[in-house]
């Protein structure tokens, strides 16, 4: 790892709020496509679609 010197924290923190975002938006996204298939697949089979 390379020498950070006095900007270590910051650049450490900010990799850190980076990270932590991404794996929001991606778990979001990930919950929000289960909602969406389960919904679809409700409504298909309401209407009698395959």
């Amino acid at each position: 790892m390379p020498d950070l010197g006095e900007y270590a924290v910051y650049v450490l923190s900010s990799y850190a709020v980076t990270i932590a975002l991404l794996a929001v938006i991606i778990g979001g996204s990930v919950i929000r496509s289960r909602r969406v298939k389960a919904e679809l697949a409700r409504v298909e089979d309401e209407h009698g679609h395959a």
